[in-house]
């Protein structure tokens, strides 16, 4: 009784997490330039869901599963999908393809279709013991309407674990607001990231990782940890707008989605950007600490899944939009769905 209402005088007062403030990228998650001097490995449209199967590096792109030589940078066609990719992970030695139709595609000794879980698979895990852990980040919208679940206050996402073996299904979460990343500690533990609530969380426990600067995506194994990609940033104007109902909705029924306030996988170029003028440019230039929507961020975890290492491009950037991440050997894959590229960390050590 109390918290709720502690709660109300807190959205009456603006305060705690009815507050328009954006904690700052200090101390681990200082911004600096280690992302924008990666090396590039290849140049492709909107590169997603890195993973290892079958000794191969595999990524998506739409509709398009790709073969990737980390040597050469050299892409090859390994599969087309009837629909866009928005999930990949191994379990043992099967591929999980979850695609925008709402299909779920297992691919081992032969193909399999099973039924998915939900139509808005945002990402996948693999979960030990046969079975892959399943992000479906909302009931009401499909994994690319992600800007609209934000605007909608969205919290309708679940968490399932899939049986390989036979398609059955389990659920282990509920009412999240879009969790896009997962990761079954050594431990059998599920430790979930909710992108709308900023954190890093074990399902009926204490948060591991809040308040994050930006919006959380996909986790990774790392050695010794983690990592944790981050697609957007937040700011001070979209945590407003996040607060006005009757603006939201109006906005959502009166304006293209792209321009909405809210955040994007890359930098706007359209003279109808809601972010524009002095605060962003100086004589045409992007200024690097300028207020933004977009943004390029890759986090390192420990193994209790706190930060100890970051690498960022900067609003001035050209990487935005970091979603996936793959590490091997001396070097982690990073994929910029926002700058179009595949990327290649070489100095991974905190």
């Amino acid at each position: 009784m109390m918290g709720w209402v502690a709660d109300k005088v807190d959205r009456f007062r603006g305060r705690g997490a009815h507050a328009a403030t954006v904690p700052p990228m200090d101390g681990t998650l200082r911004p600096n330039t280690r992302l924008e001097e990666a090396a590039v490995v290849a140049r492709i449209a909107a590169p997603d869901n890195l993973v290892m199967f079958r000794g191969q590096v595999l990524f998506s792109s739409g509709c398009d599963i790709h073969r990737l030589d980390p040597a050469t940078g050299a892409v090859t066609d390994w599969r087309r999908c009837a629909a866009e990719v928005t999930a990949l992970a191994v379990q043992d030695d099967t591929l999980a393809i979850a695609l925008a139709d709402g299909s779920l595609v297992l691919v081992g000794d032969r193909d399999r279709s099973v039924t998915s879980p939900g139509p808005c698979v945002t990402a996948m895990a693999p979960g030990g013991a046969g079975r892959i852990v399943v992000c479906v980040g909302s009931s009401r919208n499909s994994a690319g309407e992600w800007k609209r679940d934000l605007l909608q206050a969205g919290a309708t996402g679940s968490v399932w674990s899939l049986r390989v073996a036979d398609g059955g299904t389990e659920r282990l979460a509920q009412g999240l607001a879009w969790p896009c990343g997962a990761a079954m500690t050594s431990g059998r533990q599920l430790v979930v990231v909710e992108a709308w609530r900023h954190r890093v969380m074990q399902p009926g426990a204490t948060p591991l990782f809040t308040d994050l600067p930006g919006y959380p995506g996909r986790l990774s194994p790392a050695p010794g940890g983690w990592w944790l990609t981050v697609f957007a940033p937040r700011n001070q104007l979209i945590e407003l707008v996040l607060r006005e109902r009757d603006y939201r909705e109006r906005m959502m029924r009166e304006v293209e989605p792209d321009h909405w306030i809210a955040p994007t996988l890359s930098p706007a170029v359209n003279f109808n950007e809601p972010m524009q003028g002095g605060a962003i440019r100086t004589h045409g230039i992007v200024k690097p600490w300028a207020p933004t929507r977009s943004y390029g961020l890759l986090v390192r975890l420990d193994g209790r899944f706190q930060p100890i290492a970051s690498y960022h491009s900067r609003a001035d950037g050209r990487f935005h939009g970091v979603t996936s991440a793959l590490h091997l050997g001396d070097r982690v894959l990073v994929t910029s769905r926002g700058g179009n590229a595949v990327l290649a960390l070489t100095e991974v050590q905190p």
